[in-house]
């Protein structure tokens, strides 16, 4: 069984320290066995301090980090001293030292500030909660950090942003871990979307448009009904009645990507439950998902997922998919998507 080590700093938010007890605890295979074994612990074996005022005692302390197959690091409240270059507590450096090499790390919002400010870090991709970015990006300049994303998985390194995000990633690795099947039914028991995409824009504080002043959302909605047909840019703004350039720099104000990007992800993402819930052949994924040809599908999941289709529906497709399947074709009245057509782009 996956061993998951939950620490707990001193001042952690309880919501944020239970998360991945909730949503681990309800992965389980299908006959109802667990899948993860969940330990709380701390730096030292000692109680901490909740930021609610109550005072959490725990079973485990260090020893749990060195059996665990996973250490997760919910959110800290000395952010602030990390930042500005204090060491992290004695007790602390000695328990994340106790790590077995090749355990997979993850942090939950402020979380990451624990692991920047051990090192582990620098040089690498990573994430946290929006509004602590630009103290972040201060305190650890060698972090390539991306402020508006959900979650970064960097392999063995995995953080998130804040609250919900946290859920997001938790159901994220169990989905890498077990499949769609298991986290799909994770997710329903903790009554939660199953899947929002990791470069999916955190709702970072933005100003809201004026109410007089038009906005892209029906046009959006507009076009969730249409991902499988060519839809060009000049289709968009004028069923938005706008100029391009209105109609693009509104949108990304307003979204946080651009068209392309917008309509690569929500058609990536009709491919990829028609891949997991399908036998469909690969060709009629493609078209009704509006990459018009199974080549277009390809070059896309190879630049978004790092895999073809058919080795994604390997791994997440349904247990009755036929290989042979993949090798008949789509319809003659296949469209081909042309050079003006907004095929999905490659990921931002």
């Amino acid at each position: 069984m996956h061993r998951v080590a939950v620490l707990a700093l001193e001042g952690v938010p309880p919501f944020e320290l239970g998360i991945p007890s909730r949503v681990f605890g309800n992965a389980q295979d299908d006959a109802g066995n667990p899948l993860y074994e969940l330990t709380v612990c701390t730096a030292d074996g000692r109680p901490v301090t909740s930021d609610a005022g109550f005072t959490i005692g725990v079973s485990a302390g260090p020893e749990a980090l060195a059996a665990a197959d996973t250490v997760i690091i919910p959110p800290t409240h000395a952010m602030d001293e990390l930042a500005r270059g204090e060491a992290l507590p004695q007790a602390l450096v000695d328990a994340l030292a106790a790590i077995r090499p090749g355990t997979r790390l993850v942090s939950l919002c402020t979380g990451s500030y624990v692991l920047a400010a051990a090192g582990l870090l620098d040089g690498r991709p990573a994430t946290t909660h929006w509004l602590h970015a630009p103290e972040f990006q201060r305190g650890f300049p060698r972090v390539r950090l991306d402020e508006e994303v959900l979650f970064v998985d960097d392999g063995d390194i995995l953080t998130s942003a804040g609250v919900a995000a946290g859920v997001d990633l938790c159901l994220y690795m169990i989905r890498q871990d077990h499949g769609t099947a298991v986290a799909n039914r994770a997710a329903r028991l903790c009554v939660v979307p199953p899947w929002r995409d990791g470069g999916q824009a955190q709702y970072i504080d933005r100003p809201v448009p004026a109410p007089t002043v038009a906005t892209t959302t029906a046009t959006r909605a507009w076009a969730l009904e249409r991902l499988a047909e060519p839809i060009t840019l000049a289709e968009l703004a004028a069923h938005a009645r706008m100029s391009l350039r209105t109609f693009t720099r509104r949108f990304r104000d307003e979204v946080g990507m651009t068209p392309v990007q917008w309509l690569t992800g929500q058609r990536l993402e009709i491919a990829r439950q028609l891949l997991e819930s399908s036998d469909l052949p690969v060709d009629l994924v493609a078209h009704r998902s509006g990459f018009g040809s199974a080549n277009s599908l390809r070059q896309h999941m190879r630049t978004a997922f790092g895999v073809s289709p058919i080795a994604y529906r390997r791994t997440f497709g349904p247990h009755t998919a036929r290989p042979e399947a993949v090798a008949q074709t789509a319809p003659e009245t296949t469209p081909e998507m042309t050079p003006e057509v907004i095929a999905p782009a490659a990921a931002r």
